[in-house]
């Protein structure tokens, strides 16, 4: 039986309960994600975290979080209040929605019915995330404009300008994926990598979702929509309290939901590792779940990795990378990708699918040559010595330094 058969048969307590265990371990791991991000970066830098609050300071983020409920709640006299408020709500409910078509564990029994864990299965399941990961951003760029204020505002264009820049090249990293599975559906999906991940298979576009899920996030070294040293917090800078605290909740969901969609579209989503999957069958199939999760952490332990190491990019470099190299790249790689599966699906012979890739593989290195060989003319190149004009050039008008008075 099919996901989409056992999730048609679930009634609706049984939707609600999965409703609530769904959104029970988004917190969970959110309280657990803001302990174990201090003490992973507290170690690479070394120093010890949080360590007094509970033991190992497990209570930390859960004190934080009610500190920061319990704060007084400021709206600027110059913001728009309708708009201010429903900001932050925006932000933190898409990232929830996200989690409605990932499967998080085979078929289990649940209360002595059969289900899938996974709320719904739309044929066009991964689409519906990245629908409802632009519709979050929202939440962000009316946060910026309803503050009424300049630096939460140039927050607010800088997240629109990155939304434009890396969920396009996010989308089509996931093209490839939809061409090799013939489905948009996250449970076909994850049925179609039984033999092999789709990160093996498919590593150039996972290589290039990974980075677009940083710059979705607002992570570093893309976090350029909260800049503290230039914007003093970004879009989120009139926030206090509660609302700010939703814009906190928000940024860890939505960690987990693009690692949570990572594991589902290349990792094999709950599927164990190959020559481990005798473990799919422990606990009822409940097991699985372990192994989905151990793949979130490790996305998740990447962002940490990337947020400890290296720095924010000026906002030049954040632009030139997106549009000049990501969505290229991702372009190039979908006509790859579709000529092989053409081949492959009319019956062609593996040596001609091997001849053509790597005819592509010494394109590439061709192209990479000619413009390493480019470069280095152009800096051997010497400069040009500038000449003082014939015509006459009027002054510019300088100050004169005052004398110091005796």
């Amino acid at each position: 039986m099919t996901t989409a058969e056992l999730i048609g048969q679930d009634p609706g307590w049984l939707i609600l309960v999965k409703a609530i265990f769904v959104f029970a371990i988004c917190v969970l791991l959110t309280l657990m994600a803001v302990w174990g991000e201090r003490r992973i970066v507290a170690r690479m830098q070394m120093r010890l975290g949080p360590n007094r609050v509970g033991p190992f300071g497990l209570v930390q983020a859960l004190a934080d979080g009610v500190k920061l409920a319990l704060k007084e709640d400021l709206i600027p006299a110059a913001a728009d209040k309708i708009v201010f408020i429903i900001a932050p709500i925006i932000s933190a409910t898409t990232c929830f929605m996200s989690f409605a078509v990932i499967p998080i564990a085979g078929p289990v029994t649940l209360f002595g019915h059969k289900t899938a864990m996974q709320l719904t299965d739309l044929p066009v399941g991964v689409l519906y995330v990245l629908a409802v990961a632009s519709v979050g951003v929202y939440g962000i760029i009316l946060a910026g404009w309803s503050s009424g204020s300049t630096y939460p505002l140039l927050g607010g264009l800088r997240a629109t300008a990155q939304v434009i820049s890396y969920e396009v090249a996010m989308g089509l990293s996931l093209v490839a994926v939809f061409i090799y599975a013939g489905s948009m559906s996250t449970s076909e999906i994850v049925a179609a990598q039984q033999k092999w991940w789709f990160a093996v298979v498919l590593f150039p576009s996972f290589v290039i979702y990974a980075i677009s899920m940083v710059g979705e996030t607002n992570r570093a070294p893309f976090d350029l929509a909260e800049a503290e040293g230039e914007l003093v917090g970004g879009f989120h800078t009139e926030y206090s309290s509660l609302k700010f605290a939703l814009f906190f909740l928000a940024e860890y969901i939505n960690i987990v939901a693009v690692s949570a969609l990572a594991t589902t579209l290349f990792l094999g989503g709950y599927h164990a590792l190959p020559g481990l999957t005798f473990t799919e069958q422990w606990l009822g199939g409940w097991f699985t779940m372990v192994w989905f999760f151990a793949k979130v952490l490790f996305f998740f332990f990447i962002f940490v990795w990337l947020r400890g190491t290296l720095p924010r990019l000026r906002y030049d470099q954040f632009m030139e990378f997106g549009w000049k190299i990501l969505i290229p790249v991702s372009l190039f790689w979908i006509m790859v990708v579709a000529t092989l599966r053409v081949l492959s699906l009319q019956g062609a012979s593996r040596l001609v699918v091997v001849a053509f890739a790597s005819g592509i593989v010494l394109i590439v290195l061709l192209i990479n040559i000619a413009f390493d060989s480019a470069k280095k003319r152009a800096e051997s190149i010497p400069e040009v010595e500038v000449t003082t004009p014939s015509f006459p050039v009027p002054k510019l008008p300088v100050s004169e330094p005052e004398e110091p008075r005796g």
